[in-house]
């Protein structure tokens, strides 16, 4: 928070000003009682044989620098910052793809508001508690797209993930494969890597032509993938839009049977599995994020390089300053 030129850091401990206010409050209003029942009792200031060595000026000296001393002390807590100090950042982080299934079986309502919005919102949440890490979007049905190359630009990630709608899912069927592919290839292309991340959200309704070989080779190359699934394995209808992006039914087969999507969990686990990753079932809670977030927190973190950065700088010691000068002046008087 910004006030007066100044950035206040540590606003949270603004309940140590409030008690300094107070405080403060409680010294003038004592101040000045002590004030009128002198008065009262005719005890000049001046003239008082019992208050040869009292001056009223020093008391309220003495008075205002203790105030000044206690606010000054108080605002310290705050953490004031003004000025800027540039510098190189060595930036390290860890490189994670995430892998969004975007197939027609994706808009079926088992989880709400559908498996797709529910998935774009765990995301989120998750590339929220990343920090340094770099993330990339990767989506999928019939053929995988990087809508997102990695980036450390959080804000930027999650419009490129805002942008995928019903209107944007695939009209073909899921393909695990091809996906997966795709991201051992941006992985060798980037070169050697200490960690090989990523994360699907899916439902686990596969068409892929050769899972097993591209399980063998990300196997190989050391990727580790978590899976969260999506939807329930009951099942749901699929929804069908028509231009005007409304609702227009739900997707029939060629015998005019409703078609029921289903969370295929054994193949995801099978997926994982083999490749020492975890599958995740999802919940309401962040709890399914949480368990992702804290597997990822112990693979190793790389160098990504330096970057300028341009830090305010703190400057607490001077109203700590203030405050022990006002301190040292009232005690002398």
């Amino acid at each position: 928070m910004d006030m007066f030129g100044i950035s206040w850091a540590a606003m949270s401990n603004s309940w140590v000003v409030i008690l300094a206010v107070l405080f403060s409050i409680m010294r003038i209003v004592v101040y000045g009682r002590v004030t009128i029942l002198m008065r009262k009792a005719g005890l000049s200031f001046g003239d008082s044989k019992f208050l040869l060595h009292y001056s009223n000026n020093r008391r309220l000296i003495k008075l205002i620098l203790f105030c000044i001393g206690v606010m000054s002390l108080s605002l310290a807590f705050l953490q004031p910052q003004w000025g800027k100090k540039e510098g190189l950042t060595q930036q390290k982080g860890r490189d994670l793809f995430i892998l969004l299934d975007v197939s027609k079986s994706m808009l079926a309502e088992d989880a709400k508001p559908s498996r797709l919005e529910f998935a774009k919102e765990k995301i989120k949440r998750l590339v929220d508690k990343l920090g340094t890490d770099r993330v990339a979007l990767v989506i999928f049905a019939g053929r995988p797209i990087v809508q997102c190359p990695l980036t450390q630009d959080i804000d930027a990630f999650k419009l490129f993930l805002d942008q995928i709608s019903h209107e944007t899912v695939g009209a073909g069927t899921t393909a695990l494969d091809s996906a997966l592919q795709k991201v051992l290839d941006q992985f060798e292309h980037a070169g050697t890597k200490k960690s090989k991340l990523a994360v699907i959200f899916t439902d686990g309704e596969d068409f892929s032509h050769d899972l097993a070989g591209v399980r063998k080779q990300a196997q190989d190359q050391g990727l580790f993938i978590f899976a969260e699934g999506l939807g329930t394995t009951t099942g749901a209808p699929i929804p069908v839009y028509n231009e005007q992006g409304d609702k227009a039914g739900v997707l029939k087969d060629d015998q005019d049977s409703i078609v029921i999507s289903r969370l295929n969990e054994s193949l995801l686990k099978n997926l994982v599995s083999q490749v020492g990753g975890i599958y995740v079932a999802p919940t309401q809670t962040d709890d399914d994020i949480d368990k992702i977030h804290a597997k990822l927190q112990r693979f190793e973190k790389e160098k990504f390089g330096n970057k300028r950065m341009s830090n305010k700088q703190e400057q607490y010691s001077w109203f700590v300053g203030v405050s022990f000068i006002c301190f040292l002046l009232e005690w002398i008087l």
